[in-house]
C-alpha cells in the first residue's frame, strides 16, 4: 500500500502546436515536471465547440497563432468566464493591450511576481527582448532620457520569419541577407518603445540572414550626448546590477579587449540572453549588443519561463 499522494499535473494546451514556436514550446515542456500537455484532435481544431471544451479542460493555453486567430481564441475564453484558462499569447496581438502582463520577467525588479499573479501574459517578441533588455535599465537609471533618439539594429535567423520565409530559405530561393521593415512600421516597434520606457519612437531596422536561428540586437550610442556623459563601465555597471542573480540574462564584462566580432548563433538551443557593452572611450561612442536564440529566450524559452511562473512550478 502506498502512502504517497499524487500531485495533480497542470494541464497545458498549445493552440498552434504544429508551428515553429509551438513545436519548440512542446519540446521544452516535455522536460518540465508537473505539466501534462494536451492536444486537440486535428480534425476538430477549427470546431468552436471542441475548442471551447479544450479551454475548459486545461489550466493554461499557449497561443501560437496569427494575431487574428489569437484574438478569436481570447474572445472564446472570455465567454467561458470563471472556466477560462490562463493564457500565454505568443502572437503580437496583445503585447501592448490593457489588462495583459508583459512576459519579460526581468523587465524590472519584481516583474516576475506580476507574471505569477497574471491570468493573461503576452509573450515578448524576439527583437524587442534584446532591445528592451539593453535599454530599460538605462532609462530607469537616467543614463538614457526617455526622449533620446534611439536606433535599434538587429539580425535574426530565418526561423523567426514564418512559414513562407522558412520555406524560401530552405529551398535555396531566398537571398543570403536582407534588410526589411524599411517603412519603419515593424509590428515590434510599439512594444519596443513602451517597455523600454521611451517617449520618442525608436528607429528599428531588422534584417534576416541565411541561418536558421540566432539573433543579435544592437544599439549605437554617442556617450557625450547622454546625461552625465557616462563611460562604458558606467553603462555596464547599471546592466550588471539590474540582472544580478538572473538565471537567464548575463552581462559579459568589459568585452572590448577580448573580441572585435560577435556571431549570432552561439546561444542556439539555449534560453540564455547575453548583453555586451562595446566601444571606445576616446571616441565617446558605444554599441550595446544583445545576443540570444530567437526561438529560445526570444520565443519558446520565454513562454516556458512564463508558464512556470503562472502555474507556480
Amino acid at each position: 500500500m502506498t502512502t504517497a499522494t499524487q500531485t495533480k499535473l497542470a494541464r497545458v494546451f498549445i493552440d498552434g502546436e504544429a508551428g515553429t514556436t509551438g513545436l519548440e514550446i512542446r519540446e521544452r515542456l516535455a522536460g518540465v515536471a508537473g505539466i501534462d500537455v494536451k492536444s486537440i484532435d486535428p480534425a476538430k481544431r477549427k470546431d468552436r465547440a471542441a475548442r471551447a471544451d479544450m479551454l475548459r479542460d486545461v489550466d493554461l493555453v499557449v497561443l501560437c497563432l496569427p494575431d487574428d486567430a489569437a484574438r478569436e481564441t481570447v474572445a472564446l475564453a472570455d465567454e467561458l468566464g470563471a472556466q477560462a484558462p490562463k493564457i500565454v499569447d505568443a502572437s503580437t496581438a496583445h503585447r501592448v493591450a490593457e489588462g495583459w502582463a508583459y512576459g519579460f520577467a526581468e523587465l524590472t525588479p519584481g516583474h516576475a511576481d506580476v507574471i505569477r499573479r497574471a491570468t493573461r501574459v503576452a509573450n515578448p517578441g524576439c527583437y524587442p527582448t534584446g532591445g528592451i533588455a539593453l535599454l530599460r535599465p538605462l532609462v530607469d537609471a537616467g543614463i538614457i532620457e526617455p526622449d533620446y533618439p534611439i536606433t535599434v539594429n538587429a539580425v535574426s535567423g530565418y526561423s523567426g520569419g514564418g512559414r513562407t520565409m522558412i520555406e524560401a530559405y530552405e529551398a535555396g530561393t531566398a537571398p543570403s541577407f536582407e534588410l526589411y521593415g524599411l517603412g519603419l512600421e515593424h509590428k515590434h516597434v510599439p512594444e519596443l518603445q513602451m517597455y523600454s520606457g521611451l517617449s520618442r519612437r525608436p528607429i528599428f531596422v531588422p534584417s534576416v540572414g541565411n541561418f536558421r536561428q540566432g539573433m543579435l540586437v544592437s544599439v549605437p550610442l554617442h556617450l557625450d550626448t547622454l546625461p552625465g556623459k557616462p563611460c562604458l563601465r558606467d553603462i555596464e555597471l547599471v546592466l550588471e546590477e539590474h540582472y544580478r542573480g538572473s538565471a537567464y540574462v548575463s552581462v559579459i564584462a568589459e568585452p572590448s579587449a577580448q573580441m572585435n566580432r560577435l556571431e549570432a548563433e552561439a546561444l542556439n538551443g539555449t534560453d540564455k540572453l547575453e548583453l555586451y557593452v562595446f566601444g571606445k572611450a576616446a571616441l565617446n561612442q558605444a554599441v550595446l549588443v544583445a545576443r540570444l536564440d530567437n526561438l529560445g529566450k526570444g520565443a519558446a524559452g520565454a513562454a516556458v519561463q512564463n508558464i512556470e511562473l503562472m502555474l507556480g512550478l
